[in-house]
């Protein structure tokens, strides 16, 4: 099948089955799976031109809604934590694509630095699984029935607690947007999903359960896939000599493997144990820091 946009011929079967066994494992914490889909357009489909970035983006608008449906139908969307990741990543997005093109034309050493980061967080995830591996697997198990008891207590700007699976937790928003601004201006320089960020910080730094964070994480990619689609085609106007705009078609075929992929992923994340779900989170966040630093050296 010839994608006339991105000049490739690709097998669409491949494609299909590559977005839905992707986004089946990265759904459960709360990630698209988009930032491992971009290497694969580009090294096995040979897709280099600057429009992949926004095809990635489709693929996050058609895929997405599936997973957050299943978590809004299980009630397990936490309203207060989207709107957080919403309001912070967005500016934080234009902001990333704007320093991008004024200030780091060659952004070699910032990505470096933002690896090490990365990498951090990937260890504080493979130290919790391991020390949670040693106590037998505490507070890793929750009964099914719990699974539909999450229940907002507060939420105000300075305060959001909730309970889930019998325990209360507490966050303080602010901390949130602030986090999520940052992640948004890496997101927008560097053309990744937030969500591959945001979640194993909130898992880990925030401290919140990853059984709830990963609707809202998938929630606010959506939100942000939307406008950076949007911001692409308007780039497109502007750089008429470039391919910018994305593969729609391309992009809607990845989707739509990505889309069952995400609901299923949903729908069985209750029944697989939370130290698997962060062995994905751990993988993802390592797999980015690694190709980071890597690219320091190279």
């Amino acid at each position: 099948m010839y994608f006339p946009i991105a000049e490739i011929h690709a097998n669409p079967y491949i494609i299909f089955c590559t977005a839905l066994v992707v986004s089946f494992f990265t759904s459960m914490g709360g990630v698209s799976g988009a930032f491992l889909l971009l290497p694969f357009q580009m090294s096995f489909l040979g897709y280099t031109s600057p429009s992949v970035s926004a095809t990635n983006h489709v693929f996050n608008i058609v895929a997405i809604p599936s997973g957050v449906y299943r978590y809004i139908k299980e009630k397990r969307m936490l309203w207060p934590l989207a709107k957080a990741i919403i309001i912070g990543t967005l500016p934080g997005v234009f902001i990333g694509a704007w320093v991008r093109i004024e200030y780091l034309p060659d952004p070699r050493n910032f990505k470096f630095f933002a690896g090490l980061v990365l990498l951090y967080i990937g260890w504080k995830l493979l130290k919790d699984i391991i020390l949670n591996d040693k106590t037998k697997g505490k507070n890793y198990h929750i009964k099914l029935n719990d699974f539909h008891d999450l229940d907002v207590m507060e939420a105000s700007f300075k305060k959001v607690s909730f309970t889930f699976g019998g325990k209360v937790y507490t966050y303080a928003p602010i901390f949130i947007y602030i986090i999520c601004f940052l992640v948004g201006i890496i997101g927008g320089i560097y053309g990744i999903g937030g969500g591959s960020i945001i979640a194993p910080i909130l898992v880990t730094i925030i401290g919140l359960p990853v059984y709830v964070i990963a609707g809202a994480a998938l929630l606010g990619t959506f939100v942000t896939s939307v406008s950076g689609v949007i911001f692409y085609q308007f780039l497109a106007g502007i750089y008429p000599q470039m391919a910018v705009s994305p593969d729609w078609m391309l992009g809607a075929l990845f989707g739509s493997g990505g889309f069952l992929g995400m609901y299923l992923g949903a729908r069985v994340q209750k029944f697989v144990r939370a130290v698997y779900i962060k062995g994905i989170l751990a993988c993802c966040i390592m797999f980015i820091a690694l190709k980071y630093i890597s690219g320091f050296f190279i």
